[in-house]
């Protein structure tokens, strides 16, 4: 009976979307689009790719990120730790890849460490946390931003000697073509439409999140479906996922421990330091998936494994610190204004212009 309790603790933490992220692998395993209908998958993958980040666009504020500049100590830290620790730990990590892992799976793992951070559930932990929430909003906001131009440069320049990378020949004319085409032009555009459809996509932001995510599933099929004509699982052993799995679990930590211990040497406040703790260690699913889908071609399906691994095991360990350190910190009575840091000397949190809740 406890065994039974503990697999539905441990299923009711599982990330549903996951679950159908796995589900759609499975379907792309047993039935794969093959012939015309692989052509018509890859067809609607394009086109989910640019709806994607068309929509990524148009949620985007500019004007609210550049209004939390103000706090640019945070936010450089974060980006820092996203965009520069992250695929510095992804290179050190090579030998281990050379010796555990094949070419394809280590090019994944280092996908992994240059991708953006996430936003929704950044947010979400940290709130949980009562941590400094605008933030974690201003952060996720330049992530993303930052992310549809350096991710692809980062992919060029760090992965070209990889085999499995579609870069592999570094940025050349059609790499170019298909970043601009399928992530740039329409991230762009729905920028310059927001002024006008701005409105239209926060009020119905429940419903176009189902499409985001319908289009993400049908991209994984479409990769998936390639992997399996280039009969991927058998490059893949068991023991492989479990090294990988090993390795994501001790990247996962490094990042943690740094970002822990690395904002409080810095002199944040706990709520920046919450921010930065969720923000600086979490990577985007929801990008990284559609940016493979460009930057890979055929090696799509073996350059998202190592994210998708990563992507479930962040959310389950912070979670869990996230309502450790939520019931650390006790709401105060309104009125008497946020509590103090927990030993950092710095006194009770005080929010800069575009600092505060939103």
């Amino acid at each position: 009976m406890a065994a039974v309790h503990g697999l539905r603790r441990m299923t009711r933490r599982l990330d549903p979307y996951l679950m159908l992220l796995m589900g759609t692998v499975a379907l792309a395993a047993v039935l794969p689009a093959t012939g015309p209908a692989a052509t018509a998958a890859d067809v609607s993958a394009t086109g989910a790719i640019a709806l994607l980040f068309f929509l990524y666009g148009a949620r985007l504020s500019t004007a609210e990120a550049l209004a939390g500049m103000r706090h640019w100590r945070l936010h450089l830290t974060i980006l820092g730790c996203t965009f520069v620790l992250y695929p510095l730990l992804g290179l050190a990590a090579r030998p281990l890849g050379d010796l555990l892992l094949t070419p394809e799976l280590y090019a994944g793992l280092l996908f992994l460490c240059l991708v953006p951070s996430t936003v929704q559930s950044s947010i979400a932990f940290t709130a949980i946390a009562r941590g400094n929430v605008a933030g974690a909003i201003a952060a996720g906001s330049f992530s993303s931003l930052i992310g549809v131009f350096l991710t692809p440069v980062l992919v060029a320049l760090l992965m070209g000697g990889l085999g499995g990378a579609a870069l592999s020949g570094g940025l050349d004319a059609d790499a170019l073509l298909r970043i601009g085409g399928q992530l740039l032009l329409p991230f762009l555009l729905g920028q310059l439409l927001r002024r006008f459809i701005g409105g239209f996509v926060t009020r119905h932001r429940a419903v176009l999140s189902l499409v985001d995510r319908g289009s993400i599933l049908i991209v994984v099929y479409a990769a998936f479906s390639r992997g399996m004509e280039e009969d991927i699982w058998s490059r893949v052993s068991w023991r492989r996922l479990l090294a990988l799995g090993a390795i994501e679990v001790v990247l996962l930590a490094l990042m943690l421990v740094i970002t822990v211990y690395g904002s409080r040497r810095l002199g944040f406040t706990r709520g920046d330091r919450v921010a930065i703790v969720f923000a600086g260690s979490k990577k985007s699913l929801a990008a990284g998936l559609p940016m493979a889908g460009v930057l890979f071609g055929p090696q799509t399906a073996m350059a998202v494994l190592p994210l998708m691994l990563f992507h479930q095991m962040q959310l389950v360990v912070c979670a869990v610190l996230a309502r450790r350190w939520g019931r650390e910190e006790e709401p105060r009575p309104v009125g008497e204004g946020p509590p103090p840091g927990p030993g950092d000397g710095s006194g009770a949190h005080r929010a800069a212009p575009g600092d505060g809740p939103s």
